[in-house]
């Protein structure tokens, strides 16, 4: 049988060289005959393969010396809660932009921890579709202690692709469904974190990069484990760290650098999307619900012209081996993630599959 597609969005697919390894290495790691998941994670082993993971994380996105890098439990929801507690006081103003659902759901976890969470502005309808409200309307604080923004919404397919030159306050992102995808100015950010099911790894884990400069302002109830100073200091080994997963993003980061690294899977995912918007905008079965200028490249919402017909084309997605193709529950319709381990083979088997559908059914 040939391999299926998983256009999931998160637990997303791996790359399958990086499964094929893992596979390999599951019984023996290194050829000590346990698993990984079986060595101390003080093991000098485990200890050399988690900075060389470290490592190829930072040459990728050229990250400076001066951040540090943080291997963390909890995904991004994890994060929602560890940003303010780690760089707001509890008294402080903070800002963030509410451009989807994830927005949203940092938004209330803010408002637990610090007293004034400032909504500086969102999502918007238009006439071409969701979109994001222009950066000169936003109500951007003057003091505050940083702006918060998620730069792809994964269940809305919304997209902003750059940090308006408004916004001077310390840039925090969750970059849970974008990292990696394309290169990027770590220094224009103060703080980057993203749950590791889509373009990193395994769920449940996450990655921090922290400028040294917020570090030592965690609020005094902050939990010992989502401390980033702590982490920093005891480089992502306060507690027991997540084994399998470090070992598998590393095997990742491993297999980017092998396809050229960050820039040329940049080029690779514009053109995955270009080809499947370029489709859906083509049809009169098929449409995006998103204005232009703030599409995802890795998360491409679509609905059909008769709704009716969701199911059909879901069964028949599936025997043609497309998977993960229903939208979020919260929106509807369908979505086809296409983040680095897709390959174009993969968008170019489910535009086929979806032109065949629409002359079925026309």
């Amino acid at each position: 049988m040939t391999a299926p597609y998983n256009f999931s969005a998160g637990p997303a697919m791996l790359p399958r060289a990086v499964l094929e390894r893992a596979q390999e290495e599951l019984r023996s790691w290194r050829g000590s005959g346990i698993s990984v998941m079986e060595i101390s994670h003080r093991d000098p082993a485990f200890v050399q393969m988690a900075l060389k993971a470290e490592q190829d994380l930072r040459d990728l996105m050229t990250i400076p010396d001066h951040y540090q890098v943080l291997f963390m439990h909890g995904g991004g929801r994890g994060q929602f809660s560890a940003v303010p507690q780690n760089i707001a006081g509890a008294n402080d103003t903070v800002d963030y932009l509410n451009s989807g659902v994830w927005s949203e759901f940092a938004i209330r976890e803010a408002q637990k921890f610090v007293s004034k969470v400032n909504v500086v502005g969102g999502a918007v309808d238009t006439e071409q579709g969701r979109a994001i409200a222009a950066a000169e309307d936003w109500q951007l604080s003057a003091d505050a202690a940083y702006f918060h923004y998620c730069p792809n919404e994964t269940v809305d397919g919304v997209a902003l692709h750059e940090i308006p030159a408004q916004v001077t306050a310390p840039v925090v992102a969750d970059m849970s469904s974008n990292i990696l995808s394309e290169p990027l100015n770590v220094e224009r950010y103060a703080l980057i974190y993203a749950g590791a099911q889509k373009n990193i790894g395994p769920s449940g884990f996450a990655i921090a990069i922290v400028r040294d400069d917020l570090l030592g302002r965690a609020q005094g109830t902050t939990s010992t484990i989502m401390d980033y100073t702590v982490q920093a200091k005891d480089k992502s080994m306060y507690n027991t760290p997540n084994t399998w997963a470090w070992y598998l993003s590393g095997l990742v980061f491993e297999w980017l650098k092998e396809q050229g690294g960050v820039a040329v899977m940049g080029q690779v995912n514009a053109r995955k999307a270009q080809l499947l918007y370029n489709y859906i905008d083509s049809s009169d079965f098929y449409s995006n619900p998103v204005h232009p200028d703030y599409r995802s490249k890795m998360n491409v919402p679509f609905l059909l012209a008769d709704p009716q017909r969701d199911d059909d084309f879901l069964k028949a997605a599936e025997q043609q081996g497309l998977l993960g193709l229903k939208g979020h529950r919260f929106v509807g319709g369908m979505r086809a993630s296409i983040y680095n381990a897709m390959p174009i083979e993969g968008v170019i088997a489910l535009v086929d599959f979806m032109r065949e559908f629409e002359q079925k059914h026309t």
